[in-house]
């Protein structure tokens, strides 16, 4: 790397932040990133490891708030808000609220799209240039249902996402599903099957890219938090940091569920929220699945590592709480019991928590700061951070070269929450 090469310094060091520092090496830039913690140790630890074009519908569709209402309510509910005097919190509610309708649920599908198609293309390649150790599997998703209304109101669904998106999954009935999929219970309404998903293991991707990038002249820095940018004319010059200042010519801005805590500092207000997600990693049961699962009943998820199972999900609003509540631990092993031919293991290791960052209309923030023309934003990629990477990356790579992007960003523009 020539000593006079473009210094940019990505801000957080999870797998978007890990993505872009990637693209920019690629394109001979010299790369600094940094977190306030551990490399990939927020959510690109413990997801559950999903590379899924089936998701492409936002959480805001036409019924959230009416279903939201009754899981909120209900003890034990997987969606909780936690009441509190917070008017972003509120404000944020109700933008959510407003984009429940067909129209807007529709567009935020074609903005979630491009990103997971490239991503998932982009992923095959990495893993084989790169040599990435990360259990990559190409096995598809299931939806998993007991009750077979439930079971039968997704096929308008389905029949949707065909149609505009022409991204459908194949239906199995019980019986089906026990011939596919052994690993769950025999007497189960059937379920939805995605062929086209993939999964890996997150904290291996991570481990095995930091690793790859290091050895090419990256350089991570862990337990540093920036504090400070210095700004002149409209650029930033400089970084303060907890452990230096670091100068550098272009920023990237990568910091998750964390990136509202920066608003005084990018002179600009990102409606992202913190939603928090749990999971934990138990054996591998002797019928272990073979493909991940989604149980849309519970709202809990089930991934097949090499080493053990992960089950995961939930989604709560409650600011950025800290704590691990082992009643959240025992939900999730819980609703999985309800599906699984074997028992859930009554041990489990890896207990874990994360914040995603929730954007309201379910689309990240990819592009330039407003009022800062040497800042990019690659941020509020709301449960996708993983499945949506690569082409983040690729594309703050493009747009800080100055390239033809590979994507139409105007979607993804900061602008459109100054409107």
């Amino acid at each position: 790397m020539s000593a006079d090469a473009q210094h940019t310094l990505v801000i957080g060091g999870g797998v978007i932040g890990i993505a872009c520092a990637h693209y920019l090496h690629q394109a001979g830039h010299r790369v600094t990133v940094i977190d306030r913690g551990r490399i990939g140790g927020a959510c690109s630890h413990g997801n559950c490891g999903f590379v899924c074009p089936s998701h492409v519908l936002p959480m805001a569709e036409p019924g959230a708030i009416k279903s939201a209402i009754p899981a909120m309510l209900k003890p034990g509910g997987a969606l909780r808000i936690r009441p509190r005097l917070d008017r972003n919190l509120w404000r944020w509610l109700w933008n959510f609220r407003s984009r429940c309708n067909r129209d807007d649920m529709l567009a935020s599908g074609r903005a979630i799209q491009p990103l997971l198609l490239s991503s998932l293309d982009l992923y095959e390649e990495l893993i084989e240039s790169e040599s990435l150790d990360c259990e990559w599997q190409k096995r598809g998703l299931l939806y998993v249902y007991r009750d077979p209304v439930l079971l039968e109101s997704y096929r308008a669904t389905n029949e949707l996402t065909a149609a505009e998106f022409n991204e459908s999954a194949r239906h199995l009935d019980g019986q089906q599903l026990v011939e596919f999929e052994p690993g769950v219970k025999n007497d189960l309404a059937g379920a939805w099957f995605f062929e086209h998903d993939a999964h890996l293991r997150p904290d291996r991707l991570i481990a095995s890219w930091r690793s790859r990038l290091e050895a090419d002249g990256v350089r991570f820095i862990e337990g540093c938090t920036l504090t400070s940018l210095e700004v002149t004319d409209g650029r930033v010059r400089a970084a303060g940091t907890s452990g230096e200042t670091i100068s550098a010519d272009t920023f990237v801005i990568a910091t998750g569920a964390w990136t509202p805590q920066l608003e005084h500092l990018l002179g600009l207000r990102i409606p992202i929220e913190p939603g928090k997600g749990y999971s934990l990693i138990v054996p591998r049961p002797p019928h272990s699945p073979r493909v991940p699962i989604i149980f849309p009943e519970h709202r809990v998820a089930i991934t097949p590592f090499e080493a053990g199972m992960r089950i995961g999900s939930t989604m709560e609003f409650a600011g950025y709480d800290e704590s691990i509540r082992p009643a959240r631990l025992k939900q999730l092993t819980d609703g999985a019991s309800h599906y699984m031919r074997d028992p859930i293991p009554n041990s489990f290791t890896d207990p874990w928590y994360g914040w995603r960052p929730m954007t309201y209309d379910s689309t990240p923030v990819i592009g330039r700061c407003p009022g800062r023309s040497n800042v990019f934003l690659a941020t509020g990629h709301n449960m996708l951070g993983l499945s949506m990477a690569p082409a983040t990356g690729r594309l703050v790579s493009e747009l800080i070269m100055g390239s033809e992007p590979h994507l139409e960003t105007g979607c993804y523009a900061a602008e459109r929450f100054l409107r």
